[in-house]
């Protein structure tokens, strides 16, 4: 099965992007399934579905056509199926403290419920495997790196806190609830969250795997909108998820208009198409001109699908290797820097607010810092069996 995750920004388009990747996908013979993530959802709307069929398939799949199915997760909907003890556990909690029983009901819903939940029908769908190619729309950048980040740090939990937490809790009740009116988590919501963690269990190895997974960036031709593609690409590196090409989305055509306001746009993003095509090489990227009108429903999404990938198929891997990572070496943070083809020559280094920029001939990267290492200056540098390594201290 292959699962391709789509990220960006908020409002650059990837909902949009992702049921058109899924409809060309299902055009190939592909058995698909674009699964949104978006607590705002709007893949319905992409296809063009009346209210009445989404109220009725709420947080279900909505059949497309033989090949395609569309899904909006409904947390609400999937509270009784997953997390029922859980919530109700953390509902009485909130109650308890004096909360009006609307605003306590909306509370129990935690952060990063919907992304474990989603991580669920990851799971399902890869080992059910009754689709060929599963496409998430996920939320925007912030959200999308918590639903990576979810599966190592439930894990963690599982491991170090889970058991230790039960079995106080099994001891202390007793005592602590003759004291206190204030409810402890009984066991029904400990052995809710080990069959939740049991359900969830693989499902680490299948997002960093990148013959199974990959993400596909979409970004805007705009400073603001580069600056958070950047980082995002720089925290899936991190994550080890594989990053397999970009999506710049909403490009004004050359031959647009000739008035003063058109020609100023476009040069604008001519600049910054340049600068997406530079920092992710050699990531590919894609661009999609900005239509003429609204991209929503089959024949639209149709004629969006051939924009991005031409006569590709959506569904191969365009890239897999890390263009960079992070290591130590005896104290100090190394940047590896793939580079294939360098021979021995100079390397020039900068440094600028956020990032380290690279420059060996005509090669040139640059490198997004995580804060860690945001104040740390580049060292010196050296190449060696095809990569390029830069000291930082």
């Amino acid at each position: 099965m292959r699962i391709i995750l789509f990220s960006g920004k908020g409002g650059v388009g990837k909902t949009t992007v992702s049921a058109a990747t899924g409809y060309k996908l299902a055009r190939l013979g592909y058995r698909t399934i674009v699964v949104s993530l978006d607590p705002a959802h709007s893949l319905a709307d992409a296809f063009d579905i009346p209210d009445r069929e989404k109220f009725e398939a709420r947080g279900l799949p909505i059949k497309i056509n033989d090949k395609l199915h569309i899904q909006e997760i409904d947390i609400q909907e999937e509270i009784d199926r997953y997390w029922g003890d859980v919530y109700r556990f953390l509902e009485l909690l909130f109650n308890t403290t004096g909360l009006d029983e609307v605003l306590a009901e909306e509370l129990a819903i935690l952060p990063g419920m919907e992304e474990v939940t989603s991580l669920l029908y990851v799971n399902k769908y890869y080992k059910e495997k009754e689709y060929d190619v599963l496409v998430l729309d996920l939320p925007p950048t912030g959200e999308s790196l918590r639903f990576v980040s979810m599966p190592t740090v439930l894990k963690w939990y599982m491991k170090k806190i889970f058991k230790t937490e039960r079995l106080v809790m099994k001891v202390a009740r007793p005592v602590v609830g003759r004291l206190t009116d204030v409810p402890l988590p009984d066991e029904s919501y400990f052995k809710a969250l080990e069959n939740f963690y049991e359900k969830l269990k693989g499902v680490d190895e299948i997002l960093i795997n990148p013959e199974i997974t990959s993400v596909r960036l979409v970004s805007n031709p705009e400073k603001m909108v580069l600056k958070e593609s950047q980082r995002a690409f720089m925290y899936f590196n991190l994550f080890g998820v594989n990053v397999d090409g970009v999506i710049v989305n909403k490009v004004i055509p050359p031959d647009a208009g000739d008035c003063t306001y058109l020609r100023n746009w476009i040069s604008i993003q001519k600049k910054y198409v340049e600068e997406i095509e530079d920092y992710f090489s050699p990531v590919p990227v894609f661009r999609i001109p900005l239509l003429e009108d609204e991209v929503f429903g089959l024949e639209r999404l149709e004629i969006l699908s051939d924009l991005i990938y031409r006569d590709r198929d959506p569904s191969e891997v365009f890239f897999k290797e890390k263009p960079y990572e992070f290591i130590q070496e005896t104290g100090e943070y190394v940047i590896r820097v793939r580079a294939p083809f360098i021979k021995k020559e100079s390397v020039s280094l900068l440094k600028g607010e956020d990032e380290v920029i690279i420059r060996v001939g005509n090669f040139k990267s640059h490198i997004m810092l995580p804060r860690k290492l945001r104040d740390l200056e580049p060292k010196g540098a050296k190449i060696e069996d095809g990569y390029i390594y830069v000291r930082l201290g």
